[in-house]
């Protein structure tokens, strides 16, 4: 999600945090079936993404090419699009009633936006790091390139407590792109292909789901263009992901890897 020029360091930090999460014995492993592929702008880089009413609303980083759009599924077409000032690097979004709220990477500053135009309707401020959000029907969640999901108070937008993630006890950082799916906050670790399925009441994570070799072979070899960028169609139980600058989002479906012997 950040500077190429850090991977290696952080890569380290996350191998700390997170080990072996393959192949821990007492937490089930979920690779990944390809339901469908779909057309994804590869000059998006994805920090945002969820599904509504037929259509994406994705949000794009990067300072001074940061988008909010609004996707056709089907053919990637982009229905309609804002750009965020370039003193801004864009970062995760998510819908409330009818607004639309979205964050901003190290400027402190968010945004709550008419969820129909995207116009800015007012800010607000939190202190420390902005990467995602996501939702259920009385919270919402943010996640700050730490091991802690902050959940807001969806009106005010204050912080009310946090959920510390945790893997065999041990915390997890750099937990990125989020989604409510089914009762769990699924996230995306940055710089690596797991998804972490978190159970929001204490924290643990209950599941690891390995995107590994999903990268579109046509995708750029550049070391920002990770897996990030989870959506879930509620009505028509679909999960969807993607990465930053690929060129395809996958419809996937999940299946349970077999307890090693």
């Amino acid at each position: 999600m950040r500077l190429a020029c850090l991977a290696a360091v952080l890569l380290a930090a996350i191998s700390i945090v997170l080990p072996r999460p393959v192949d821990a014995a007492d937490l089930p492993i979920y690779d990944y079936q390809v339901v469908h592929a779909y057309p994804h702008d590869a000059g998006a880089f994805t920090e945002g993404l969820f599904y509504k009413d037929g259509f994406l609303y994705e949000s794009t980083g990067l300072a001074g090419h940061s988008t909010i759009r609004k996707v056709d599924l089907a053919t990637g077409e982009v229905i309609r699009s804002v750009q965020v000032p370039s003193k801004y690097f864009g970062e995760g979004i998510v819908d409330w009633g009818k607004e639309l709220i979205s964050l901003t990477y190290q400027t402190e500053v968010g945004f709550v936006r008419d969820f129909d135009t995207f116009a800015v309707k007012k800010e607000f401020h939190y202190v420390g790091e902005g990467w995602a959000l996501t939702r259920d029907d009385k919270h919402i969640y943010m996640s700050d390139g730490t091991a802690d999901i902050r959940v807001l108070n969806p009106t005010t937008l204050n912080e009310e407590r946090r959920i510390h993630v945790t893997l065999n006890g041990r915390p997890v950082t750099y937990v990125n792109e989020l989604e409510w799916v089914k009762g769990q906050i699924y996230a995306n670790v940055w710089q690596t292909t797991w998804i972490l399925r978190i159970d929001p009441a204490t924290g643990n994570v209950v599941g690891v789901i390995d995107l590994k070799g999903l990268k579109p072979a046509d995708t750029s070899d550049d070391t920002d263009a990770v897996a990030n960028g989870i959506a879930y169609d509620g009505k028509g139980d679909r999960l969807f992901v993607t990465g930053k600058n690929w060129t395809k989002l996958f419809e996937i479906r999940l299946k349970e890897r077999p307890a090693a012997k």
